[in-house]
């Protein structure tokens, strides 16, 4: 009977060792209190979350992307609302393509730098950037400020916007920065180069942009610029609110409404 009872008691603390384990396997971060679903502050800014989809630079949804959401501390949220009204009265819509973006995204972009076998997108996104220096010319990087939650990537589409046509994945693809009649169609006004595109000429203020793609970038960060964000100037998408909330902090929860549904 003793060593019935002794393998019956150990055979509940592996049971329970095991849940345990489990529990922790299923158990994400959830986000701090003072980050929001931009759609709460928003609804009227239009959201085309990329790295839900096949159609960025690796080729594939990106990792803790769980939902198509734009998630921002609420400042920012706040801050991009403000831009929003100023834009309206102008004829044109605000539309972010990233927003918080979790750590175990920006490892799964690390990883797919660091395969060079990978080049399934190279024809739009990076034809004249070659894979292995994506990290030494700044396209890559083993941290981003996306990761803070303050910082955005966003473009400006002209009232009333039409819709953006799906990608479809294994579809020709065309260099970012070919003339917008060419490249994959976007409603955004013309910036002189797609979102995401690894060229010079996606940098803001470069003087080969100039006419109404140079008019639209500036439009985009004279707007932001003077409500508190901040341009990245090597990219005309690019801005971060400041002061961040979380200027040191890099979060990994998922992008998920879930995320945002705090414990008690």
């Amino acid at each position: 009977m003793a060593v019935r009872s002794l393998v019956t008691v150990l055979a509940a603390l592996l049971a329970v060792t095991a849940a345990s384990a489990t529990a922790r396997a299923t158990t994400e971060p959830k986000a701090p209190a003072d980050f929001v679903a931009l759609r709460s502050v928003d609804p009227t800014i239009i959201q085309e979350i990329r790295y839900f989809t096949p159609h960025n630079f690796v080729g594939e949804r990106i990792d803790g992307y769980r939902q198509p959401l734009c998630i921002l501390t609420r400042p920012a949220a706040e801050a991009l609302h403000q831009a929003q009204q100023r834009l309206l009265g102008q004829g044109y819509t605000l539309k972010v393509y990233d927003c918080y973006r979790p750590q175990r995204s920006v490892d799964h972009f690390v990883r797919w730098a660091k395969d060079l076998e990978d080049q399934a997108m190279k024809a739009e996104f990076y034809p004249n950037v070659d894979k292995t220096r994506l990290f030494e010319d700044g396209y890559i990087a083993e941290k981003s400020g996306h990761s803070r939650g303050s910082t955005m990537d966003l473009t400006i589409v002209k009232l009333p916007a039409l819709p953006t046509r799906p990608y479809i994945p294994g579809e020709p693809l065309v260099p970012c920065f070919a003339p917008q009649g060419e490249r994959f169609p976007d409603n955004s006004v013309d910036m002189g180069t797609g979102y995401d595109c690894f060229d010079t000429l996606s940098h803001t203020l470069d003087p080969r942009i100039q006419g109404q793609q140079r008019a639209n970038r500036l439009l985009l960060k004279d707007t932001l610029e003077g409500l508190g964000f901040v341009n990245l100037a090597e990219e005309w998408w690019h801005f971060t609110y400041k002061p961040e909330l979380y200027p040191d902090t890099y979060f990994d929860f998922p992008v998920s409404t879930k995320s945002l549904i705090q414990s008690h």
